[in-house]
């Protein structure tokens, strides 16, 4: 049997390469993608996805999960990455993730509320650290605050804080693959009719715009979601949450190495901070030396069933 500290950083590790995956997410989409589509790219990468691990796994939800599937599959995916999008487009980069890194703040309200779970002043410290950090990364004096994007950014966080926290809260009853095709077809179902309603048909797509469309399906959705589920379902949401501070930071580190993008002082003390913050996020959940943990300590805290 694996010690259970090494085992606890595996899962950290495992469940840290989502957002650090989805820090490419503006590289492929500038840099391969038609260009005005938001809502019809948030449905491709979901639908698509999910439909094609649904015929891998051949298992359709029961019972109860039909409502929480598209309730998870809204949260996760539907809400979160529409507001994504409205944030981008009216607000500068810089601000809209500044704002988006609300997220693991809400998380510790929301696990508090519905889990129970403690709320801890080293976590708290991580999660403001972490904002601190992700400002300096891409905040310029220049930002302007539009108030539709601030809401929209705040609502983007809170709905991807509170698909985290259901997501612990239900005990999926299939294996993650399955539980991650019903979430993202029931998210892509959701927003194709916005998608038919709000944005005009996708030009002819060329071979670059498959490519980018198969890695944000296939890469970006479909194996960072499994990651991202195992991770929620063996470390606790407030610790999770804080890896999120990776996405920006990849994004960052992406711009530099592959668009040729300058690093400045700032940034570079905003990577430390980040990395400070993610250390600090995962120390606050940390298991006591002198307690055991045993099998049932990386288990959900509650089933919801």
């Amino acid at each position: 049997m694996s010690h259970p500290v090494t085992s606890r950083h595996l899962d950290i590790v495992l469940t840290g390469l989502a957002p650090a995956i989805w820090g490419s997410t503006y590289y492929v989409t500038t840099e391969f993608l038609p260009d005005g589509y938001p809502i019809t790219v948030a449905m491709l990468r979901a639908l698509p996805a999910g439909l094609l691990l649904l015929l891998f796994v051949r298992r359709l939800p029961a019972g109860v999960w039909w409502g929480r599937v598209f309730v998870l599959g809204a949260l996760n995916f539907s809400i979160f990455w529409t507001m994504l999008f409205v944030a981008a487009y009216r607000l500068p980069g810089g601000v809209a993730a500044t704002v988006g890194a609300l997220q693991p703040l809400v998380v510790i309200v929301l696990a508090r509320i519905c889990l129970g779970s403690p709320i801890r002043l080293l976590a708290i410290v991580a999660a403001i650290a972490g904002m601190g950090g992700v400002g300096l990364l891409i905040l310029t004096p220049a930002a302007a605050l539009d108030p539709i994007g601030l809401l929209a950014g705040f609502a983007g966080a809170v709905s991807m804080a509170a698909g985290t926290v259901l997501t612990r809260r239900w005990t999926p009853p299939v294996p993650l693959l399955t539980f991650t095709a019903w979430q993202l077809a029931a998210g892509g179902l959701l927003l194709l009719p916005l998608a038919l309603a709000l944005e005009p048909p996708l030009p002819p797509p060329s071979a670059a715009n498959l490519a980018g469309f198969a890695y944000l399906g296939l890469i970006g959705a479909a194996l960072t979601y499994v990651l991202w589920f195992r991770g929620i379902a063996r470390i606790e949401p407030s610790a999770v949450s804080t890896l999120v501070f990776l996405s920006p930071l990849s994004a960052v580190l992406i711009g530099w190495i592959g668009l040729g993008q300058t690093l400045t002082l700032p940034q570079a003390v905003g990577v430390a901070v980040v990395f400070v913050a993610i250390w600090l996020g995962q120390a606050a959940q940390a298991p006591r030396p002198d307690r055991v943990v045993g099998p049932s300590a990386v288990r959900p805290a509650a089933s919801g069933r």
